[in-house]
């Protein structure tokens, strides 16, 4: 075949430099795949390569020096999957960057790869984050975004890729709800079995913050289930989820123990804020108080309840629930002359396995209330002549 380059002389002086008999091979056996035009096969051979020990070195040369010679034959995905770990051989972020935006350049106007394109995109935006470059890096999420709502399917490493810069951004600009969100869709597009023990950690306590400090974030139902929160039992950072679960439950007397903790104190964020946290905790105890009462029991919430429940004072409670209004937690009116609430709506909410119990407590009560009507229904006179009817 003819060939711009003498791929079997680079290949065969890369093979001779690896010190790992594994990296040897793989080196030699691409060879022979190329020669036979064998271009599905090679390409998974480069990603079963890109794994190996020791192949690291390797990889940029590879795709200078080897792959350049067929790129038009390989999967743009798969392209782009080898590129993007062949960028963190690089030891200079900038020049990592230069590397992946060269690849999205050539995808940019190739219809048939937008994945690709994407995927290029963000693993470049990736450096123009750790570079400084935020403006870059959030016109990259913006780009990436529109093109990913148009896409009826992707793979699960464009969606990881997306949502874990997109996250990043959001964790340096302290953008807590964006955060959250994106760190969890992350988390879905991912195994947990593939982060390591201290990405796991750092996960989830950057995402315990932005649940508490996160603006409009009421209800942390869907990541106290997630099994990255358990990263945090048996390490410094374990009262940070047991705070979690106190907002969740309104435990305010759980929230005091900790708030007072030499752990807590220690990190000055939390311990600035505590105003803020103690608002956002009477807020949510406010709301848990309200789902677990009956229709009933809502229609007529005495001001001196509330306030025994989320430990405001009287003069407070007005302010806490107009607050709770505002927000859309809670839907209902104000009686000040009687000084009651009555809620007509509560905010949907992940339940927790206790929170299950106590719908499940609810049903059954609402099914024994109807069950004592039929008896009565059928015990008056003339029911039957009515049912028959």
């Amino acid at each position: 075949m003819e060939i711009d380059r003498d791929v079997s002389s680079f290949l065969n002086q890369q093979a001779q430099s690896a010190s790992s008999a594994d990296v040897r091979a793989g080196l030699l056996a691409f060879n022979d795949l190329y020669e036979k035009k064998l271009w599905h096969q090679l390409t998974l051979a480069l990603a079963k390569f890109q794994d190996l020990p020791g192949a690291g070195q390797f990889l940029i040369p590879l795709c200078e020096h080897f792959i350049s010679d067929w790129e038009k034959h390989i999967n743009k995905l798969s392209l782009i999957q080898f590129a993007a770990r062949a960028s963190k051989e690089l030891k200079d972020p900038k020049a990592s960057l230069e590397f992946l935006a060269a690849y999205a350049e050539k995808l940019k106007d190739n219809d048939q790869a937008k994945d690709a394109f994407v995927l290029a995109t963000m693993e470049a935006a990736h450096y123009k984050l750790i570079t400084d470059n935020l403006d870059g890096c959030r016109a990259a999420i913006d780009q990436c975004e529109k093109i990913l709502e148009q896409l009826t399917a992707t793979d699960p490493t464009i969606n990881a890729s997306f949502y874990r810069v997109s996250a990043h951004y959001y964790k340096v600009t302290a953008a807590y709800p964006q955060y959250y969100h994106s760190a969890l869709l992350y988390l879905s597009s991912v195994s947990l079995d593939d982060l390591s023990v201290q990405e796991k950690v750092e996960r989830a306590h950057d995402l315990a913050l932005s649940a508490i400090f996160g603006a409009g974030l009421y209800n942390f139902g869907e990541l106290l289930m997630h099994p990255i929160l358990d990263s945090l039992k048996g390490t410094t950072f374990e009262w940070l989820r047991n705070l979690l679960f106190c907002y969740n439950t309104g435990d305010i007397d759980g929230f005091n123990r900790i708030t007072s903790s030499a752990e807590f104190l220690k990190q000055t964020l939390l311990s600035n804020s505590l105003a803020f946290l103690r608002q956002k905790l009477c807020l949510m105890t406010l709301v848990e108080m309200v789902f677990r009462k009956s229709k009933e029991e809502r229609s007529r919430l005495t001001f001196q309840q509330i306030s025994t429940e989320t430990r405001v004072t009287m003069d407070e409670v007005e302010h806490l629930v107009m607050r709770a209004l505002s927000l859309g937690l809670l839907k209902g009116k104000i009686d000040e002359i009687d000084r009651v609430v009555e809620v007509s709506w509560v905010q949907p909410r992940v339940l927790d396995m206790n929170q299950i119990k106590t719908i499940k407590a609810r049903i059954e009560e609402w099914a024994a209330k109807v069950s004592d009507r039929v008896v009565s229904l059928e015990n008056e006179d003339g029911v039957v002549e009515v049912f028959a009817n």
